[in-house]
């Protein structure tokens, strides 16, 4: 099997990895937009070869989009112009906008939108790292508007990553997206500001940083080439998920000012509840 992947990142890296050490895949064409992300793919032998957009879809059976949400919305439609037979499948964060926009595309069909959901705080082919996605889930999303054997061979795929694989429609993925992860990355770039604001001198930022502070902001170093466009493509969902978070806040708040700090306790115990959900999906 060859597999173009455009964006070698963090995810696109990684995929390459999995997909070359299960044996899916015999050879990784790289294409990206940095000619350095290139080099920096081969020397570390994420890929065979680095083609441009076209050729590489030419020499390819499967395309795997794996840029940042405002380039795929540029891309997604010009690729599938250029597919015959080939499987394209993109991985963003959000769906809705980008289905909208190759609907009516005449070669839809060819297309399967999916969401592996792991990832890390690192971005850039020096980030890639084997077992990523080990016994994680991916999200596909509307797939009666693709082929079935193009579904068929992305089940296939994301199988030989050893994942799980979760059907959702387009807005049922982009609201659950924004409660699971796209809230999780605003509240810790939303707590590293606070505390830089607060704490002027870093070094003692450092000195005090325990366990339980580093895992809260380990999100907010996060690329914001990658994550703003995705709040712009989910800003509706977002914004929902936002409302209820800064309410749940506020109500910490006046229990404090209230000293109501038996309700605190009880709030806390009710939080606890999430380690019974964690757990059993861990």
């Amino acid at each position: 099997m060859k597999i173009a992947i455009v964006g070698i990142g963090l995810i696109g890296g990684s995929m390459a990895i999995s997909l070359k050490e299960s044996g899916f895949a015999h050879h990784i064409i790289g294409i990206d937009r940095s000619q350095d992300n290139l080099d920096k793919a081969i020397r570390r032998r994420l890929i065979d070869e680095d083609l441009s957009l076209q050729e590489g879809i030419a020499a390819a059976e499967i395309i795997i989009l794996a840029t940042p949400m405002n380039a795929l919305k540029e891309l997604l439609p010009k690729v599938l112009d250029l597919v015959e037979d080939q499987v394209v499948i993109d991985v963003g964060s959000a769906k809705v906008d980008i289905l909208n926009i190759v609907r009516h595309h005449p070669r839809r069909k060819n297309y399967v939108a999916s969401h592996p959901m792991a990832g890390t705080e690192y971005s850039g082919p020096e980030a890639a790292v084997p077992n990523l996605f080990d016994n994680r889930c991916t999200v596909l999303c509307d797939i009666e508007d693709s082929d079935e054997k193009a579904v068929e061979l992305t089940r296939q795929l994301y199988a030989a990553m050893n994942m799980s694989l979760i059907y959702l429609d387009a807005n049922s993925h982009d609201i659950h997206a924004a409660y699971v992860s796209h809230i999780s990355h605003i509240s810790s770039f939303a707590l590293a500001l606070t505390v830089l604001e607060k704490e002027q001198d870093e070094k003692r930022i450092f000195e005090l940083a325990s366990g339980g502070f580093r895992s809260t902001v380990r999100l907010a170093k996060s690329s914001p080439e990658m994550w703003v466009p995705i709040f712009e493509q989910n800003r509706d969902n977002v914004m929902d998920v936002l409302d209820e978070h800064i309410n749940t806040l506020a109500r910490f708040r006046s229990l404090l000012i209230k000293k109501d700090f038996k309700q605190f306790h009880q709030l806390i115990e009710k939080a606890n509840s999430i380690r019974k959900i964690i757990d059993k999906n861990l």
